[in-house]
């Protein structure tokens, strides 16, 4: 248990890759690019960067797209910013486009190095400190997404919007779709840390959601018993308040805590939440 909290802490906290002294060459496609603005978080007294990825198209139509947020952006597309490895977003999309049609924007909003553990909780907890998980989605919800919406082709509307995110990224990502129900329809909620609290479980007591809702639920097997048992507490309760027709869940036997089981996920979790 001792161990398994000292890697969480390592994870949660850590913003960069710092694996080795060498220098790592990035692997981000052509089609993502770092917003050269960066935007000031209300609140909280610091500022953050975006990454965006457009489809393989897009400079070459006048479409608009729907938009997925995500978080923990420096892990999304590239090895060169990735703490220990990257999800592989952008291949991931650029194939599905060719495979599938899907045609999506998708926006990562850095995490916060050491402050990304109190950024990604809407809740505080007795050992890890305070929660700021609130104003940071105040701010993807009404710094970032107006800012896309005005200098990218996008279908701003609910339906088209998602978000989605691992970790304590699913533990706010879990926050958002239940605190914007008017903003996001679809949510990909991966690894989340439900340990954290009562918190999300309150809140899902508490609070609906849009008959037209998407929740995609995922574990892995090998993500440590604590894990395992409050998303499956979680899971259960969701289909207790009547969401069984808005979520699919899915505990891969394999899965780790890391972004290689995410990697493996992401195509299928992404087709389900936009799938027509």
């Amino acid at each position: 248990m001792i161990l398994r909290k000292a890697v969480f802490l390592l994870l949660v906290c850590a913003g960069v890759n710092v694996l080795s002294g060498q220098e790592t060459k990035s692997t981000a496609s052509q089609n993502v690019h770092i917003v050269e603005k960066e935007f000031d978080i209300p609140g909280l007294e610091r500022n953050r960067q975006i990454r965006v990825y457009l489809p393989p198209e897009y400079e070459g139509s006048a479409k608009s797209y729907p938009v997925l947020y995500m978080h923990d952006g420096q892990n999304l597309f590239d090895n060169a910013t990735s703490f220990v490895g990257e999800w592989g977003v952008d291949e991931i999309l650029d194939s599905l486009y060719y495979s599938a049609g899907l045609e999506l924007i998708v926006v990562g909003v850095d995490n916060g190095g050491a402050n990304r553990i109190h950024e990604l909780t809407a809740w505080g907890h007795e050992k890890y400190g305070k929660a700021e998980g609130q104003a940071y989605m105040s701010f993807i919800v009404s710094t970032i997404k107006p800012y896309v919406d005005e200098h990218y082709r996008t279908k701003p509307g609910r339906s088209n919007t998602a978000i989605m995110g691992s970790s304590l990224g699913g533990l706010i990502t879990h926050y958002a779709v239940f605190q914007y129900p008017e903003v996001f329809s679809k949510a990909g909620i991966l690894s989340p840390s439900y340990w954290w609290g009562e918190g999300p479980f309150e809140q899902v007591q508490e609070q609906a959601l849009p008959n037209n809702t998407r929740l995609y639920l995922l574990m892995g097997g090998k993500e440590g018993d604590e894990m395992l048992s409050s998303f499956n507490r979680m899971v259960d309760l969701m289909k207790a308040k009547g969401l069984s027709k808005n979520i699919t869940s899915k505990v891969n036997p394999e899965g780790e805590h890391n972004e290689q089981f995410w990697n493996t996920e992401f195509a299928t979790a992404v087709m389900w939440l936009f799938r027509d």
